[in-house]
């Protein structure tokens, strides 16, 4: 339902936007949509009474019909990954090694699961319309401590891991339990610590994938006060 009702508006706004008259194909996709979104009038007055709804937050959150539901658009921006890389960087070269959030010493083992390998083969997919996964098509390097992984490794730990309810739940990952306060530890590091107001303003204006991990961050943190695990497309 969530995902139909975001297309809707979608579809919605670009016709808003360019000022010319919905196409037909547009309009019976709203139409018909409209029928299968009928269900959300009995979903939402529980959804926003929901502990797990986003929405209730006072946050710049990117509200979703479900509250509990986020989206990060492809392709990720080229000023997201860089963003991630220096700040990722800089917690290598400053912090020292025994403060560092427990999934970093996870991240640069040279056994570590987090190999980018997934990552890496996103990155060769290009769609016949043109369309990927990532703006840049080589993972960015690390250097020193961190010299062996690129943003690869780090995109390939966002993605969680293997769901483990053996598809009852439809998603194919998930961040267990035990791992979302080291996730949030890493969270904290990369977009709060020593991040300045004006750094933070910068890559919001310029970059739509860091206003979506916001999202994502959120999501984990109210999975963590929930005691939940957080389902991953």
């Amino acid at each position: 339902l969530a995902r139909v009702a975001n297309i809707s508006s979608r579809l919605v706004n670009i016709d808003i936007n360019s000022h010319q008259r919905p196409s037909e194909e547009i309009l019976r996709y709203i139409e018909d949509s409209a029928n299968m979104l009928a269900p959300l009038e009995e979903i939402l007055p529980i959804c926003r009474q929901c502990p797990a709804n986003l929405n209730n937050e006072e946050s710049e959150l990117l509200g979703e019909t479900i509250g509990c539901l986020g989206r990060i658009n492809y392709p990720i921006d080229k000023d997201f990954e860089h963003f991630l890389a220096n700040r990722l960087q800089l917690v290598f070269d400053v912090v020292d090694v025994d403060h560092w959030p427990r999934v970093l010493h996870v991240l640069i083992d040279r056994e570590s699961p987090f190999d980018g390998e997934a990552t890496k083969n996103l990155r060769r997919v290009t769609t016949p319309d043109g369309l990927r996964f990532f703006e840049l098509r080589f993972g960015i390097k690390l250097y020193r401590a961190a010299s062996h992984i690129t943003t690869d490794n780090l995109f390939d730990l966002l993605a969680g891991f293997a769901s483990t309810d053996d598809g009852a739940s439809s998603y194919p990952r998930e961040l267990p339990v035990m791992a979302l306060a080291d996730y949030m530890e890493l969270f904290e590091a990369l977009f709060d610590q020593n991040l300045s107001s004006e750094e933070r303003k910068r890559v919001k204006t310029s970059s739509r994938s860091f206003n979506q991990f916001l999202r994502y961050i959120a999501a984990v943190r109210k999975a963590d006060e929930l005691q939940s695990r957080l389902l991953l497309d």
